[in-house]
């Protein structure tokens, strides 16, 4: 199946309370585990890639050739996305150019008035190459490739302003961040949440930072219009762990468990099992079929 927008994705979504995972991707292993997963759970899934990844697999045309052909090699039969995650106005024009199927265009760090503009020219542009967009009002707390944001709580007059300009979904800050929560994080503001929902409608709402918020803020966060749900944190540190487990334990000193191909696999399938984890949670297995 060839890569698709989100469009369809988030109003069978919206309609069936439920959320999308969008699953950060890193490199080859993250890409193969997340798709065979969706797969094997008949889910649609968007693959996520931040500015930074597409830096580090050495480009838009790269990422985008290469999970175009592993969906085509691996037979992967349920709706996948290539998203922008947390793209500046400069990323989402490559990534469009690249073949990426949907595009975050972040502009919450400019004054509303140029995040206006700017989001009006990649939602033209998008359009052209039947490609959806995702803009963000109100930062998003914690670190993402380098930008800091405090968990800012969206102003509702604004997500309906960049609502109306036809972008396709919406982040929207309520207190949630990017990482790991602190112990004293004050959860999420289910009251703007709510106003965001009432002044926006029908837009399907995005929660960024999904790693660690308990499952039952997941599901009233999903009764309030998030269609979309991102996780990357948990997929990084259930690697990490699974790596190490298996370094600390000599495997990688037992005939060729030095191969990248053994090293990497406990990893992998952690990766997996975290994903099966979120899509039970957010709702969406076997709506695919």
């Amino acid at each position: 199946m060839p890569l698709v927008n989100v469009k369809d994705m988030m109003e069978k979504a919206r309609k069936g309370h439920y959320a999308v995972g969008a699953f950060n991707i890193n490199n080859l292993e993250w890409t193969k585990s997340i798709l065979q997963t969706a797969e094997e759970l008949k889910a649609p899934v968007i693959l996520g890639v931040s500015e930074g990844a597409n830096k580090y697999m050495t480009g838009y045309k790269v990422v985008a050739d290469m999970v175009k052909a592993m969906i085509e090699t691996l037979n992967i039969t349920v709706p996948v996305a290539l998203h922008l995650d947390h793209g500046t106005y400069e990323g989402a024009q490559k990534a469009l150019a690249a073949g990426y199927s949907s595009v975050m265009f972040d502009g919450s760090h400019y004054s509303i008035e140029e995040n206006v503009e700017k989001t009006k020219e990649i939602v033209a542009l998008a359009k052209k190459m039947h490609a959806t967009v995702e803009a963000e009002v109100g930062s998003i707390g914690g670190e993402e490739d380098g930008v800091t944001g405090r968990g800012e709580v969206a102003d509702p007059n604004q997500c309906k302003m960049i609502a109306d300009l036809g972008i396709d979904m919406l982040a929207a800050g309520i207190g949630n961040i990017h990482g790991q929560y602190p112990a004293n994080w004050q959860g999420l503001d289910f009251e703007t949440l709510a106003e965001i929902k009432k002044v926006c409608g029908d837009m399907p709402l995005v929660l960024h930072g999904g790693t660690g918020i308990p499952e039952h803020m997941i599901k009233k966060a999903i009764s309030l219009g998030v269609c979309k749900i991102n996780v990357n944190t948990e997929c990084q540190l259930a690697f990490a762990s699974a790596t190490r487990a298996y370094i600390e334990a000599g495997k990688d000193r037992e005939k060729k468990g030095f191969d990248p191909r053994k090293l990497l696999a406990p990893g992998a399938e952690a990766i997996k099992q975290t994903v099966r984890e979120k899509m039970e949670m957010f709702g969406c297995i076997g709506k695919a079929e």
